[in-house]
């Protein structure tokens, strides 16, 4: 219920996105075209895209809160990273469109300069986005939500992009015209790159992946529970947002069923008030038994 209630709460954070993405993307659409600026068109073009991805996200928490059921005992916790997985397809088809559009812009001849209204559309959408950043890191941090804070950090490479639109623009205004149709060039860059870190992550997890820096920290922990003798192992893997871990433990031989049960559920408590582990099976095997062994 806990966890339900914070993908719940998550879904927040990317119907704020969706918002801003939609009012902004329209914005820069419109004055880019008016403006004369292909740096703010292809940066209105990315913010369409993190509307899908955004909704990708949005879906995915949904999907993410159904309980488990007959197919699904672990739940429905990686719908969200399948949605991310499908948001990085189509993030990077629109960031090699905006790619290509802003190669064949130095060659298609004189460009007109772009106005003053493209500049403060860039200005403002890049005051918007980082106070859209400031919002969705504080509830990511709140809910302890992986693909919100994804969502954030877009939020803020979209403030960065917008910012390199006003520099193309003001550098289009001061002589450099060719400056504005780099900035669409970089902004397709941006793009192909943010669609290849969703990209990967989303796959690493996928396929079991885990950031093996974590688990010392993890081994520590059981291993500085009362009664635990020893780790002979500890595996780890993501599911969704949450961490499931096997491990097998060493203890007393003379304990019994009972006494080895209440130090596993100790084990599980640290876990997850430590390291917001959401499942873990922990065996236990004798330690005297292994030592024979060796």
């Amino acid at each position: 219920m806990e966890r339900n209630n914070r993908l719940k709460s998550g879904e927040t954070g990317a119907w704020v996105s969706i918002f801003a993405y939609i009012l902004l993307s329209t914005c820069k659409l419109v004055a880019g075209k008016f403006g004369n600026s292909e740096g703010l068109m292809a940066d209105g073009l990315n913010n369409m895209t993190d509307v899908v991805a955004s909704i990708a996200v949005l879906i995915g928490l949904k999907i993410s809160r159904k309980p488990p059921d007959k197919d699904h005992h672990y739940g429905h916790y990686r719908a969200e990273t399948i949605a991310s997985l499908v948001a990085a397809f189509i993030m990077l088809g629109v960031g090699i469109e905006v790619l290509v559009n802003g190669i064949q812009s130095f060659f298609e001849g004189d460009k007109a300069v772009p106005d003053w209204l493209a500049a403060w559309t860039a200005l403002g959408s890049a005051v918007v986005m980082l106070g859209v950043y400031s919002y969705n890191k504080r509830l990511a941090k709140k809910i302890n939500s992986a693909a919100i804070h994804a969502v954030a950090q877009d939020n803020r490479s979209d403030a960065f992009v917008s910012i390199g639109a006003l520099v193309g623009i003001i550098g289009s205004r001061i002589g450099i015209v060719w400056l504005d149709m780099l900035a669409a060039v970089i902004v397709g860059l941006i793009i192909c790159k943010t669609a290849w870190e969703i990209f990967r992550e989303a796959s690493h997890a996928l396929t079991d992946g885990f950031d093996v820096s974590k688990v010392p920290g993890l081994r520590q922990t059981i291993n500085g529970t009362p009664g635990v003798k020893g780790v002979t192992e500890i595996k780890a893997r993501t599911h969704g947002n949450q961490t499931l871990i096997e491990s097998t433990i060493l203890v007393e031989p003379s304990l019994t069923i009972i006494e080895g049960h209440a130090i596993t559920e100790e084990i599980e408590k640290g876990l997850k008030s430590k390291h917001g582990v959401g499942y873990a099976i922990i065996h236990v095997e004798p330690y005297l038994n292994l030592r024979k062994k060796e």
